[in-house]
């Protein structure tokens, strides 16, 4: 689910979009193509449901996890309008993505089988828990269009079963938004076995909070969380124990606990320079995607247009740090050159945890339209990825691995054409890297014609390649009203 759009509006103020000039002899780089590379989609899942208050067939909204062969995805089931879907779906692969296993939470939303108290639910996320051998998929549900309580469905036969959900956070009457779910997975880690939940409370303004489980996500205790505002947040657990969570806040914002989530402190990431994708799609106003290498560096990316004169289109940039509280600064990632007038939007950053530093191998997904001067009849949404073997110093020629669709083939929802307000890629245990994406090949959705959409989850068959190459990421020359900035020696504004 998307924060409330007096909330999303309070956000969007914050940020301030600056016009960016080049310097030719300074941001001279080659333009990277988009490789033409055929991938082998398969279908995971299929909405099943009927109910004509929301549409059908519908998947968005999905979230991936990995650990060794097995690879988890989640997903939103026949969205609403105004929020939420009839129920999250799963789909579970052990074989590196070969084959798959699909299917519906239980006791969630009254549409579930069997039907469960709430009306809809929504941001779906997953994780493991590498100590108690337990898969979580965290939920959103709603009553009505308003965010009630964050739960958690636990699977302990490896994402194959999942039973009824537990309560993470009770909401006393107010509006919960975007949560998410993570654990420490470090055998090494003083907090081994920790799960960390994140979720904002919209009706308050936003205001972070954090829960966490000692117990396999069968219990959940509230976290202290300084007087933070923002939504999007993605914990991380640290090989030293430490938890980040990097959040859309003021630009790009990150928590900081060093007690094992009983304690958060705020710290700032970058800023954020946001145009926008044309077509009245819905993009989730540039919510940052963040993962962990074994060194425990973070990677966080998110879309942003501060590379490109005028601010014209947006491209998929990136932070990291070892702490959570120091960040480098801002770089492009070289999905193609600064000319091109692609417009990349809602990536999912993938990083393999056996590998680190400047070894450390990187998947990225991300959606782009080749050209954003479009409108939602002509806008051509198309699903690309990309790949680094050294930290993300160099990259991978782009490659296509779904598109174009139209965006009238998507579930239109009040905030636009939906496909989701995130997406994620996880590195399974043989190196590569998967996803799991929303995609309408065919159709035209219409609420109400239960058959009229024709949008599913797919996957790349088996993975992709995590391959790296020779472009590098680019530290260029930005203006800033009368001042220069070089983002290669210096935060980024």
């Amino acid at each position: 689910m998307h924060a409330s759009v007096s909330a999303r509006a309070r956000m969007a103020a914050r940020r301030t979009v600056v016009t960016v000039g080049t310097i030719a002899a300074v941001l001279a780089m080659a333009t990277t193509a988009l490789a033409s590379t055929s991938v082998t989609k398969t279908i995971v899942s299929r909405d099943r449901y009927t109910n004509t208050s929301s549409f059908h067939k519908t998947q968005v909204e999905p979230d991936t996890f990995s650990w060794g062969s097995t690879i988890v995805g989640t997903f939103q089931t026949g969205r609403f309008t105004d929020g939420g879907s009839s129920n999250l779906g799963w789909a579970t692969s052990t074989d590196n993505g070969m084959t798959w296993t699909h299917g519906f939470l239980p006791k969630t939303t009254v549409y579930a089988n069997p039907p469960g108290p709430w009306d809809r639910i929504s941001d779906p996320a997953v994780a493991y828990d590498a100590k108690d051998d337990v898969w979580m998929i965290e939920g959103l549900t709603l009553t009505g269009a308003t965010g009630e309580d964050v739960i958690i469905s636990r699977s302990t036969d490896g994402g194959l079963t999942w039973g009824n959900p537990v309560t993470a956070a009770h909401n006393p009457g107010t509006f919960f938004d975007k949560s998410w779910v993570a654990c420490d997975d470090w055998s090494g880690s003083p907090n081994y076995g920790n799960c960390y939940v994140e979720y904002d409370d919209a009706g308050s303004g936003d205001v972070m909070k954090m829960v966490r489980s000692t117990d396999g996500g069968q219990t959940w205790a509230a976290a202290s969380v300084p007087s933070a505002f923002g939504l999007g947040g993605q914990p991380l657990a640290l090989p030293d124990g430490t938890v980040v969570v990097p959040y859309a806040g003021n630009g790009i914002d990150s928590l900081v606990s060093t007690d094992g989530g009983k304690t958060y402190s705020v710290f700032h990431v970058a800023s954020v320079q946001e145009r926008g994708p044309a077509g009245n799609l819905r993009s989730g106003g540039g919510l940052p995607s963040a993962e962990v290498d074994a060194g425990g560096k973070v990677y966080v990316v998110w879309f942003d247009c501060r590379f490109r004169s005028g601010c014209a289109t947006d491209d998929i940039v990136m932070s990291t740090s070892t702490d959570g509280k120091n960040w480098s600064s801002v770089v492009r990632i070289p999905i193609d050159g600064t000319s091109s007038g692609v417009e990349h939007m809602i990536p999912g950053i993938g990083v393999d945890r056996s590998t680190q530093g400047n070894s450390a191998h990187l998947g990225l997904s991300y959606y782009f339209y080749p050209s954003n001067n479009c409108t939602s009849s002509t806008c051509q949404l198309t699903v690309g990825y990309i790949s680094s073997t050294d930290g993300g110093s160099t990259w991978s020629t782009a490659v296509k691995v779904a598109g174009p669709m139209k965006l009238t083939r998507l579930p239109l929802t009040n905030q636009g054409y939906m496909v989701g307000d995130y997406m994620s890629t996880s590195i399974l245990g043989n190196g590569k890297a998967d996803t799991v994406f929303s995609f309408a090949a065919k159709g035209a959705c219409t609420l109400g014609q239960v058959k009229s959409c024709k949008d599913f989850m797919y996957a790349p068959t088996a993975g992709l390649p995590v391959s790296g190459g020779t472009n590098p990421v680019g530290h260029h020359v930005l203006w800033t009203g009368n001042r220069l900035t070089f983002n290669g020696t210096r935060t980024a504004f």
